[in-house]
């Protein structure tokens, strides 16, 4: 740790690397093919990132890979559901603060009426203010996620997806087809028989894998998770999870999501008989 640290304040003191910690880290982690890894690290870039953060607070950069830090040790490595929603608060509030330092008319429009959020979005903003809202769009996701037995939390499902319906837009494949897996989850929510669409959200599936060319493996899970088990298709189920398993699990910005999904592939393939019986 005391090693750790040390290269933290180093960084600290290096202008240059300090502007360019939040992009090389999110590579660098993104690329990890051990998420055991990662696991142990976090805690260490959490910390240094909320330093990072108190000695730029203003810093858009650092805000967002903040957000995006604490998500991902929210939805993937938290011990329990408090520390999930904890962190999962965390990365909501950086996400905000990145997003009115952006621009503070952008917080008015995302705290205003939904059926508001589209018209402003296009009024106002265009494709090169898609990487802010994205990064917003996925910490409220994941603030949602985290909160789903607070009905506040889901009540803010339709305008995460107006955000990531905008941002798609612009660039349907955005964010390794990430933008496509998130409305395809959005999406699944509910069965036909009490007004759900899954349909929609199996397209957007189906999107995300034709886009990567089948290299985003947790597009595959999470389809097979929120879309196959809710219609009830083993053979759909169990065909995408296999085909995860014997996939190679390195792709450039998707190998540790890869290796994840991997994992989870595998535990619910196991359960697959008797979730389907």
């Amino acid at each position: 740790m005391k090693r750790i640290l040390s290269v933290v304040l180093t960084l600290m003191l290096s202008g240059c690397a300090v502007t360019q910690l939040p992009d090389n880290l999110s590579r660098a982690m993104l690329n990890q093919d051990d998420p055991s890894v990662v696991a142990a690290g976090a805690p260490a870039y959490l910390l240094m990132l909320d330093a990072l953060i108190l000695t730029y607070p203003e810093n858009e950069r650092f805000l967002l890979a903040g957000a995006q830090l604490y998500g991902a040790y929210a939805g993937v490595f938290a011990q329990d559901e408090e520390q999930a929603a904890g962190m999962a608060d965390k990365a909501m509030e950086y996400a905000r603060r990145a997003l009115c330092e952006y621009d503070d008319k952008a917080c008015d429009l995302v705290d205003g009426p939904a059926d508001d959020l589209l018209s402003g979005l296009k009024a106002r903003y265009d494709e090169s203010d898609i990487e802010i809202f994205y990064a917003y769009g996925a910490a409220w996701a994941g603030w949602i996620q985290a909160n789903t037995s607070d009905w506040n939390a889901i009540a803010q499902v339709g305008k995460v997806k107006t955000l990531m319906q905008w941002v798609a837009g612009y660039d349907e494949g955005y964010d390794n087809a990430t933008v496509q897996v998130y409305l395809g989850v959005l999406e699944s929510q509910l069965p036909p028989s009490v007004g759900g669409k899954p349909e929609i959200g199996q397209a957007h599936f189906e999107k995300a894998i034709e886009l990567t060319e089948g290299q985003h493996l947790m597009a595959k899970v999470l389809y097979a998770k929120q879309f196959a088990r809710l219609m009830f298709e083993q053979e759909l189920h169990d065909r995408l999870l296999q085909e995860v398993l014997d996939a190679d699990p390195y792709a450039e910005g998707l190998t540790l999501v890869n290796r994840l999904a991997q994992r989870q592939a595998a535990a619910l393939l196991a359960e697959s008989a008797d979730y389907f019986e």
